[in-house]
């Protein structure tokens, strides 16, 4: 079974090159011009997230298994080979980060197995894990500049608050955690105070960062943080509705693509 692996070491924190992995159009771009074609998906990457492509005549669609702080995972289902897997690990060093990108596939016998090994071998994958890592790093240094949204995930009682958004027409109707952008001089913690405060009329303490941090813009990040809830009934001010959620309906509500990427961590707060 063909293997290839590649390393790279990126200056900035491992939680900032998580994220970076995150941006599913990341791939897109970074394999534009050489013969790859990434199309579809979700603006970022959860686990279940598909992403279509095609190398020439060859079609199928890549499933993300695994999206968190850990790096991320995907498979081939419905193409030509029997197997293909990308994986992409991070693992902090004290130069940075590193990114072991590893590409993994079985072929069919015959002349057609004996071309798939020509387009995804050592040539064309090499050239895209070598792509992907270039844009990773640069992605990477431009989040290291990106303001940040917080979110607060409260839970309370053995269940976790979520809340409908009412605007922008495309976002009206899925659901979030609550929060808002950090202010300037502001601490992300301050942020999770304020902003349940404003939105939910309640004070929470807040706790640990959860999750991996997630892209939402270029310029702009979502990072999520552990709530309790110390005082107040929630009560939405500019949301449709919120909702008590208990790790059986955590996937009842229709999310947001970047609080979908959350779900894997908040489900160890769910008893």
């Amino acid at each position: 079974m063909p293997e290839l692996r590649t390393t790279t070491l990126v200056d900035a924190p491992l939680r900032t090159v998580a994220a970076a992995l995150l941006d599913a159009r990341l791939l897109a771009r970074a394999v534009r011009g050489l013969g790859v074609r990434i199309t579809g998906g979700a603006p970022v990457l959860h686990v279940g997230a598909s992403l279509a492509g095609s190398v020439g005549p060859v079609n199928g669609t890549l499933v993300v298994t695994r999206a968190d702080t850990t790096g991320v995972s995907a498979e081939l289902v419905g193409g030509p080979l029997p197997k293909f897997t990308l994986v992409t690990d991070l693992l902090h060093t004290g130069g940075g980060t590193m990114v072991v990108d590893s590409v993994e596939w079985s072929s069919p016998g015959g002349p057609f197995g004996r071309l798939a090994d020509v387009l995804v071998g050592r040539g064309l994958a090499l050239k895209v894990l070598q792509a992907r890592a270039a844009a990773v790093a640069a992605r990477s240094t431009e989040l290291l500049r990106a303001r940040v949204v917080v979110g607060a995930a409260i839970v309370h009682d053995g269940r976790l608050l979520a809340q409908q958004r009412s605007y922008p027409p495309e976002a009206a109707g899925k659901w979030e955690l609550p929060g808002g952008r950090v202010e300037p001089d502001e601490t992300d913690h301050a942020a999770v105070v304020r902003e349940c405060a404003e939105e939910l009329g309640v004070t929470v303490t807040p706790g640990d960062r959860i999750g991996p941090d997630v892209p939402l813009r270029p310029d702009l990040l979502l990072r999520a943080y552990a709530a309790t809830l110390t005082s107040g009934t929630p009560t939405p001010t500019d949301h449709q509705a919120i909702r008590w959620l208990t790790s059986a309906t955590l996937d009842s509500v229709d999310w947001l693509p970047a609080d979908r990427v959350l779900l894997p961590a908040l489900r160890p707060l769910l008893p």
